[in-house]
């Protein structure tokens, strides 16, 4: 079977902006493909260990896949979840990949470049962490890796890599679909962004020090109410779904064409002509309460256990399939 491939870092609690961009439509896509793909969930601690992270690792680890359980995901015998520390393999083929990348291709990706900005000097992990990524998708011969629009970049890297090594070497590593097909794949015309509800212009996230900027998976249900009803809007009286005039108002349908599971073009048409932006916003907080109760009611249902042996049971299979796939690759540099 071909293989589907994703991985949430788990540096901290999620926000709404991880949940109903990321996490939620790929546990949408591996319930819809599980009969014929190998779903692959793995949590990637060793990049997590490149910047810094707010709370204890393993218990962030075991939270996140609680997030997965939660959200519905169906854990049947084609899905794979696992940590990518605990299958050493993942390590050893980033440095055979290493050895064939280029100082050049890595230094353009723009996601290094962001992240050195401005710094003196950075860690060589923010700069090899493409790397690492590439050998995490190619272990699996994964065809499609559902991301965000900021590791696209990351997706043409991987297959460059795994097109040169096959023509030095012979078919040894699955190409995986180009950025388009991937999109195609995973059902969307455009990455969804849920955006910071204080400063539109810019997409909800974790690190950012205002608290009433972004929602946390374990708010309390009317906290996170009425951050919504603080939200930054506009002065224009009008609801209009237009991200580039009014990203606040258009942020606010797009969350609440999310959470209640309405496609966002009828919610657009629920609220045209709309002048009351108070109306809007206690309409998306309600809403909002509501799937973060639900949320955090059936996380509180998941044991730890559960979590465990769904990993240990993960963690043999991916050894297994991974140590394959780096002997090839090791026999393919004489070092087998």
């Amino acid at each position: 079977m071909k293989t589907i491939l994703t991985g949430i870092r788990s540096n901290s609690v999620l926000t709404l902006g991880n949940y109903l961009g990321a996490l939620l439509p790929m546990v949408r896509l591996a319930n819809k493909h599980s009969a014929d793909y190998n779903i692959n969930i793995f949590v990637p601690d060793l990049h997590s260990i490149i910047s810094d992270i707010d709370g204890d690792l393993r218990e962030n680890i075991v939270r996140t896949i609680k997030y997965y359980l939660a959200a519905g995901l169906e854990a049947n015998d084609n899905v794979h979840i696992y940590r990518q520390s605990y299958v050493p393999a993942h390590s050893e083929l980033c440095w055979i990949l290493n050895c064939i990348a280029t100082m050049g291709e890595t230094s353009r990706m723009i996601q290094y470049k962001e992240k050195s900005k401005g710094q003196e000097s950075c860690n060589v992990g923010i700069f090899d962490y493409p790397i690492l990524m590439a050998a995490d998708i190619l272990l699996y011969d994964a065809t499609y890796v559902p991301i965000g629009e900021d590791q696209f970049q990351h997706i043409e890297l991987t297959r460059n890599l795994a097109m040169r090594f096959n023509h030095k070497f012979g078919e040894i590593f699955t190409v995986p679909a180009k950025t388009a097909d991937q999109i195609k794949f995973m059902g969307v015309s455009d990455g969804i962004r849920i955006r910071d509800l204080l400063n539109p212009e810019k997409k909800m996230s974790k690190s950012t020090k205002a608290e009433n900027s972004k929602i946390l998976l374990d708010d309390d249900p009317a906290k996170a109410a009425k951050k919504i009803m603080s939200a930054t809007t506009d002065s224009l009286a009008k609801v209009k779904f237009d991200m580039f005039n009014q990203p606040g108002v258009s942020n606010l349908l797009q969350i609440r064409a999310l959470v209640s599971g309405t496609p966002l073009q009828e919610v657009i048409s629920e609220w045209v002509g709309e002048t009351r932006y108070g109306t809007l916003k206690r309409a998306v907080a309600d809403g909002v309460a509501q799937m973060l109760k639900e949320f955090q009611d059936r996380m509180a249902n998941i044991s730890d256990e559960q979590v465990y042996d769904l990993l240990e049971k993960g963690e043999k299979y991916a050894n297994e399939v991974a140590n394959a796939k780096l002997l090839e690759a090791q026999k393919a540099f004489h070092l087998r």
